[in-house]
């Protein structure tokens, strides 16, 4: 336990895992209430998964060129800013809940999203750059990981309760509320974060060119960042139908929709605690075995006739993404350079959400014309292909010079 304490002592760690924490609950609390908002209104799967293109696939083509341009700045004044500009995208989306405009909301989801990506790279990058030189870089992405996961599993639940108490409009404006006290905290504590060493700085495509070369060149940061590419296509197939799964499958409504994700999210946590306390368990073993883990969730929520049932398979699956996600991010930062920490960690954050532009897609095609489901079917099957792979040719996890 002492162990996960000390990066708390270290200068600038603790406000960077705060502010870190309060992002994700925001950021989960404002997606239920957007998913289930734009579902109330248009009655339509197809715009519920057009809705997650938007905030999470475009803007992963985005992402990689503005944290390039932003990489190297001050984190003390570039994160806060962010924070202040999204906490302004859910002001509006606030407002048009009495004034709904599908387009419009896909705007507003398309440029919270470009700069929430932007945001956990530098902030991922940051946290590397006060970690790393003291050894305790997965003794801190065990405490983020440990608060994402609280995170994960209030979120969604308090998302569904507001709504469905609420409405709407009342999560969004808490959710912008969020994102103001993310900056202000940043903002308060600004002297206390890591500053870049001054150096010329090169155009923005050059930088860009530069963790995109890195990334194919270096053969274990490749490995990860392709294989955690292929890996979240099946992840994130049931993640636009989740709400229609509910819906139609068990015939519930806003609050079992929380209840659902919040039992994930719960799983996250306990995925989270197995992490802290497998630190010398290999990257390997890790991210075999987690990747595993979700196929069996996914397998129990294609076959759970109640939501009760539905809820535990959740947890399981969610245990697996606890420990997933967090090795991944955990074994790349520990390969790449310090001046590339930024750009690396966040092209796997977009990576991270342009994978999922396929499967919502197949996960939207495969509910209307089957079931929601057939999607969970489809997505335990693909999962489990690829854990199999990984365990026929493990990810060799050693730092390279």
């Amino acid at each position: 336990m002492d162990d996960l304490r000390r990066p708390l002592r270290a200068r600038g760690f603790a406000p960077l895992a705060g502010s870190y924490a309060v992002n994700e609950l925001g950021d989960n609390l404002g997606a239920i209430a957007l998913a289930l908002l734009v579902l109330d209104r248009t009655g339509s799967a197809l715009a519920t998964t057009a809705l997650f293109l938007a905030s999470r696939f475009l803007p992963a083509l985005v992402a990689p060129a503005l944290t390039a341009a932003l990489d190297g700045r001050p984190v003390g004044r570039v994160l806060p800013a962010l924070y202040v500009v999204e906490a302004a995208a859910f002001a509006a989306l606030a407002l048009l809940v009495d004034a709904f405009w599908l387009p419009l909301v896909l705007v507003l989801a398309f440029v919270d999203g470009t700069l929430a990506l932007t945001g956990r790279g530098l902030s991922r990058a940051a946290v590397a750059a006060v970690l790393q030189p003291a050894g305790l870089l997965r003794e801190g992405n065990a405490i983020i990981n440990a608060a994402f996961a609280i995170t994960v599993a209030a979120g969604p639940a308090l998302g569904g309760l507001l709504v469905a108490t609420s409405g709407a409009a009342f999560a969004l404006w808490l959710d912008a509320a969020s994102f103001v006290a993310v900056a202000v905290l940043l903002h308060l504590r600004r002297d206390a974060l890591p500053v870049a060493p001054h150096e010329e700085r090169a155009r923005w495509t050059t930088r860009l060119r530069e963790g995109l070369a890195y990334v194919r060149t270096h053969p274990v940061a490749r490995r990860l960042v392709t294989g955690e590419g292929a890996a979240i296509v099946f992840f994130t197939l049931i993640v636009p139908i989740e709400v229609v799964y509910v819906d139609q499958e068990l015939d519930g409504g806003p609050l079992a929709y929380g209840l659902l994700l919040g039992a994930w999210g719960l799983g996250i946590v306990i995925g989270s605690a197995v992490f802290a306390r497998a630190r010398r368990m290999s990257a390997t073993t890790l991210i075999v075995g987690s990747t595993a883990t979700v196929a069996v969730g996914y397998a129990g929520l294609a076959l759970a006739p109640t939501l009760a049932l539905a809820c535990a398979a959740s947890v399981v699956g969610g245990t697996g993404n606890g420990v997933q996600w967090v090795s991944v991010v955990t074994a790349l930062q520990e390969v790449v350079t310090d001046d590339l920490q930024a750009r690396v960690t966040g092209l796997l954050e977009s990576v991270a959400a342009a994978a999922p532009g396929l499967g919502f897609l197949v996960g939207g095609v495969l509910t209307e014309a089957l079931s929601a489901r057939a999607a969970y079917a489809v997505a335990a099957a693909g999962v489990l292909l690829v854990a199999a792979a990984w365990l026929r040719r493990p990810p060799d996890i050693r730092p390279e010079g």
